[in-house]
């Protein structure tokens, strides 16, 4: 069984957070401003060390203009069907 931490999708979904950032043109800095926290949580979302809920990928994705379907879709052929939760 897969781990949850550290996982093939988990590496996917902050990957793509990072592309999608990246192609806002937005750096954590100003990423950290729109959403109303510091650069450092932007980096540890970003790294993996923070976990998010769906409801706060939808405010990234929406902060860097990002259909969050698309962040979705890019996870789930990265997700194992044996990823256990």
């Amino acid at each position: 069984m897969a781990k949850t931490i550290r996982s093939k999708a988990q590496q996917a979904l902050c990957q793509a957070l990072v592309e999608a950032r990246h192609k806002s043109g937005l750096s954590q800095k100003e990423l950290a401003l729109k959403l109303r926290h510091h650069q450092s949580f932007v980096a540890r979302v970003e790294s993996g060390e923070r976990r998010i809920d769906v409801v706060e990928l939808i405010v990234l994705s929406r902060a860097v203009g990002c259909d969050p379907f698309e962040i979705l879709a890019i996870v789930e052929v990265a997700t194992e069907s044996d990823h256990r939760i």
